[in-house]
């Protein structure tokens, strides 16, 4: 298992984790003996546990980037390998090579290469060379990798370009999928429209440094690096790593640090608010349709008789009767109301109204 994928594993549980020992030694150090400490669930203790959560948070989403470029340096490069600079010419490729296959050449190693290991070196070291001495492959590894080497069929910049296209586009259709189908679902509701915006700068950064002969952000943070520290200046292809990476745990970070950030006092009676007022449209709409499909089946009913006025004055009438006689007069409590007036006049009770008290 791969270490961004036990990385990605660890947000589950390590946070929550961490922040449990952090706090413990936190009181440990904090409050002398024989003090109390403040109790689970008190408001003090969430207090405190709320802002160890977020350093806690913050320090892991640091730690997994810098893992994450950690992983790409020590993978290394083509440059790296032949120990050249990203913007090295064919001449200087050229003499570094030959200086190293002088070096490392199968037939001045051959007493000492029982395994191999130096000639495989050497072959890795001949196609660095030629990779990168060809115009068209130069372009495609530096934006691509070494990956390019396996891409048969590809002989101009283009061939290149389209096939490594086609070669990113399915990261970008699955992760574009799933963030709709977690939006849709309600899942990490917090933050939604940040991991959208985000999600489609980085598409639009990997678009236009994929096709474009310089990348004008790549420059600017080689320059920062160079006049900053020590840090080998990034390729194209790694830069892409990086980000991609970085932007999914960004993600995760942002969905563990939103409820974090909120004010918990404010915050239960704003949703409660928010649900009722929701609850209040649904109702809302509800009565209508109701209203609406009462409406419309009334109409029906008194289509027969459209045009005789007398005929739907007695319709009227009749609907008033049964209405105040079978809904209003059936109810338990005007019936209780009445009987209570009828038994005043000592005469005419209804026989199950209540007697007077």
């Amino acid at each position: 298992m791969s270490n961004n994928t036990l990385s990605y594993i660890g947000w589950t549980f390590l946070p929550n984790l961490v922040t449990g020992w952090v706090q413990s030694i936190y009181y440990g150090v904090t409050i002398r003996a024989g003090n109390p400490k403040p109790q689970p669930g008190s408001p003090r203790y969430l207090k405190h546990r709320r802002r160890i959560h977020i350093l806690v948070v913050l320090a892991y989403l640091l730690y997994t980037i810098v893992q994450v470029d950690y992983d790409i340096q020590r993978a290394g490069s083509f440059y790296q390998d032949l120990g050249l600079a990203p913007d090295a010419d064919d001449r200087a490729i050229k003499s570094r090579f030959r200086k190293l296959a002088a070096l490392h050449h199968p037939d001045k190693l051959a007493s000492s290469d029982s395994d191999g290991t130096s000639e495989a070196f050497f072959v890795h070291l001949k196609l660095a060379q030629d990779t990168l001495i060809d115009p068209a492959k130069r372009f495609a590894y530096d934006r691509f990798g070494s990956d390019i080497t396996k891409w048969r069929h590809c002989v101009t910049i283009r061939d290149y370009v389209i096939v490594g296209l086609q070669a990113a586009a399915p990261y970008y259709a699955v992760s574009g999928f799933f963030m709709i189908v977690i939006g849709v679902v309600g899942y990490l509701e917090w933050g939604r429209y940040w991991r959208y915006l985000t999600f489609a700068a980085l598409l639009i950064f990997e678009f236009h440094t994929l096709t474009r002969p310089t990348s004008r952000v790549l420059a600017v943070i080689n320059t920062a690096l160079q006049n900053t520290t020590a840090h080998p200046p990034y390729l194209p292809f790694q830069l892409l790593v990086l980000a991609r990476k970085a932007t999914i745990t960004v993600f995760i970070a942002i969905s563990q640090l939103a409820p974090l950030l909120q004010d918990p006092q404010q915050t239960p009676l704003q949703n409660t608010e928010i649900s009722q007022q929701q609850q209040l449209d649904r109702l809302t709409q509800v009565a209508r349709g109701n209203e609406a499909e009462a409406t419309r089946l009334l109409a029906l009913d008194m289509a027969p008789f459209a045009g005789d006025e007398q005929a739907l004055n007695e319709v009227r009438a009749k609907m008033k009767e049964w209405l105040v006689q079978n809904t209003i007069r059936a109810d338990p409590e005007v019936r209780d109301a009445v009987g209570r007036v009828m038994g005043r006049r000592r005469d005419g009770a209804p026989p199950d109204a209540k007697a007077i008290s």
